[in-house]
């Protein structure tokens, strides 16, 4: 574990675990949260041979709590300069939710040579928000809930996202597992308030329709069909069709945390198309 230094002088915190000659694999989570939402996959793919890699965004986890930068942009920039500090070759690049979004703007517009492959999982592109070029996308007043959640009391609304659409837990017959909802609470208390504030405009207005667009290595898009977080109809299915070498697997019932609720089925899709 480290941290690196980007040139506006945050500090992004990294863990990197595994030979450093093994294939790097690098996971991107998402809102609120941390590089820990990716521990079941690190310890996964750690045991399969590979260099696994997972950043705290900045103003999230132990990142320093920025007020700037917290925009799709920076975030790219920030994947920049730690695949760079890494010097991370030919790696695999997977990234849920907002994590998604930063993948798409990061692969888009990374070094040659950086990126073999990458992975959407539950991701918010191309776009979220409701727009006359995106009828099917999420009223502006749902993000503005968000927001007004997170200044009102930001510790019951890190405690309701879990406890309900996130994992599924809200659905008739669903088994809550309450320790997952505790650890979803941890990490997105670690963040800054501020940080993950601007990170909802971030994650719900950008527009990655260009970036996916702009992508020619092979991306598996992953979501599942019961996602309350990010509806699927507008984001898997358009993501893959406009990607040049894009593969959509659809998961019928599974939440949008389904990396954690059916981690088992998730990582043995990663591994066959990390393998592929």
């Amino acid at each position: 574990m480290g941290t690196i230094t980007t040139s506006d002088g945050t500090e992004i915190f990294y863990k990197d675990w595994g030979s450093k000659d093994a294939q790097p694999i690098v996971f991107h989570h998402g809102w609120p949260l941390s590089a820990d939402d990716w521990d079941n996959q690190m310890l996964f793919f750690l045991g399969h041979g590979y260099r696994v890699i997972a950043h705290d965004r900045r103003g999230h986890g132990r990142s320093t709590q920025t007020d700037t930068g917290n925009e799709m942009d920076t975030y790219a920039a920030d994947v920049i300069a730690l695949a760079k500090a890494l010097d991370l070759k030919n790696a695999i690049h997977i990234g849920h939710s907002t994590g998604g979004g930063e993948v798409a703007r990061y692969v888009a517009r990374a070094e040659p040579g950086r990126v073999a492959k990458a992975v959407l999982v539950g991701a918010v592109p191309p776009i979220m928000v409701k727009t006359d070029a995106n009828p099917g996308g999420l009223p502006i007043e749902v993000f503005d809930g968000f927001r007004k959640a997170l200044v009102d009391n930001r510790a019951q609304f890190y405690v309701d996202v879990p406890s309900g659409p996130f994992y599924g837990f809200n659905r008739p017959g669903a088994k809550v597992d309450q320790g997952v909802i505790w650890n979803w609470w941890r990490q997105g208390m670690a963040g800054g308030a501020k940080a993950h504030y601007d990170c909802i405009k971030a994650f719900s207005e950008t527009d990655f329709t260009e970036d996916l667009k702009q992508i020619d290595v092979p991306v598996l898009v992953m979501h599942g069909t019961d996602d309350q977080i990010v509806p699927y109809a507008d984001a898997g299915p358009l993501s893959a069709k406009l990607l040049k070498n894009g593969t959509l697997k659809s998961y019928d019932g599974l939440p949008h945390g389904m990396c954690t609720t059916h981690a088992d089925i998730i990582n043995a899709d990663l591994l066959a198309f990390v393998r592929s």
